[in-house]
């Protein structure tokens, strides 16, 4: 694999990030086919091909922007890099195991893993004690490209002297990503409704893992110091939770053809979102008893029909839950950016986290100013009775 210096990797990151991926993976295959030929054709290759052809890269390029804006270069380029590279890896085990645990059939605009391996083998029909083969298969994929995550992060501490810092960072990104895949599974299992509970879960399970990890991991990387690194935090808290606040209204209002997943899946898994938690606060501020029967009727409801998931989208957008949400997520993105830009780091690298964390909540600057001017200055959002903040 070629050397990659500084300048070069800034010029287009993802470009460089699929480079040390490309490696990452290609030895991890040959090692996969040495052990058994069956198993490396249908689990490691689908997991290679899985973290090679999909994704935007967002959180390793978080990664490897903090690690500029903190004044890091040539010297930490080949951790940053290899600690991307195992950043994407871990994505991949949460992506393919999450789809099995909520019956996701499609990821990425294709079958999800364990719906392929179900169709190569014509096991989808045949129940197992953990769901059919492809699925008990798919958390085996996951599980491998879990443990691919940990070599290539293994790797990156190799080449870096803040490796302590950096093995308690990745011990707390693993764990907390476990936790709040637990915490969406449990709050579906008892049918938590608690906004505090939404916000928790989505914390965990997505906020710390595609933001504040990453940002703080780079920082760490460049030796930055306890104050640069809680205003990280801080930005990244902030951005992530409006991440996953932008896709759960995303996976009720938003199009299949993007996002990758059928229309209404959210709904009929009964996810404990907090645009749920909002939708149902405003029932009960309006007075709508109708309205939340339907919520309580349809939503968690796999047999729920498209006409039952269309009254409830057209009732969430009506009430007013899709705009508060929304509000909230432009509220979290300005906030996200006034304390990266407060925090007096290096001004390119800055801005190019500035936009990526405004396109993970979905938010557009204006044409003709630069990135985070409108999100830059926190909104007001206005509170909502019935216990939704």
């Amino acid at each position: 694999m070629h050397t990659l210096d500084p300048p070069t990797v800034d010029r287009d990151v993802p470009a460089a990030l699929d480079l040390v991926l490309d490696d990452v993976l290609r030895r991890r295959l040959d090692e996969a086919r040495a052990v058994e030929g069956t198993f490396a054709a249908d689990i490691a290759r689908r997991v290679a091909a899985f973290t090679a052809t999909g994704g935007r890269r967002r959180r390793s390029q978080l990664l490897w922007w903090s690690m500029r804006a903190c004044g890091g270069g040539a010297d930490e380029t080949g951790a940053a890099l290899r600690a991307g590279a195992a950043v994407e890896l871990i994505q991949t085990c949460a992506l393919i195991q999450d789809d099995v645990m909520d019956g996701s059939s499609f990821r990425r605009g294709g079958p999800a893993v364990h719906v392929a391996l179900d169709r190569q083998y014509g096991t989808g029909g045949r129940p197992r004690p953990f769901g059919t083969f492809g699925g008990s298969a798919a958390i085996l994929a996951g599980d491998l490209a879990l443990a691919w995550a940990d070599d290539a992060f293994t790797e990156a501490l190799l080449r870096t002297p803040h490796a302590a810092e950096l093995g308690d960072q990745w011990r707390a990104l693993r764990t907390e990503m476990v936790a709040g895949q637990y915490l969406d599974l449990h709050a579906q299992a008892i049918d938590a409704r608690s906004r505090r509970r939404a916000v928790r879960t989505a914390v965990l399970k997505t906020a710390q893992y595609s933001a504040v990890h990453p940002l703080v991991l780079g920082a760490r990387l460049a030796g930055a110091d306890e104050r640069t690194v809680g205003a990280l935090r801080r930005a990244g808290l902030c951005a992530g939770l409006a991440f996953q606040l932008h896709d759960d209204v995303q996976g009720v209002f938003g199009d299949p053809r993007k996002t990758g997943k059928p229309a209404g899946e959210d709904l009929r898994e009964g996810k404990a979102t907090y645009l749920m938690a909002v939708g149902r606060a405003l029932c009960v501020r309006r007075g709508d008893s109708e309205g939340l029967r339907l919520l309580e009727s349809v939503v968690g409801s796999p047999d729920a029909t498209d006409g039952e998931l269309h009254r409830v989208v057209d009732l969430l957008a009506a009430h007013g839950a899709r705009a508060y949400v929304t509000a909230r997520v432009e509220d979290l993105c300005g906030r996200a950016v006034s304390t990266l830009r407060a925090a007096a780091l290096a001004p390119e690298p800055t801005e190019r986290m500035a936009r990526l964390l405004l396109d993970a909540g979905g938010v557009v600057p204006a044409a003709g100013t630069d990135s985070g001017q409108r999100a830059g200055t926190p909104r007001r959002v206005p509170a909502v009775t019935g216990g939704v903040r």
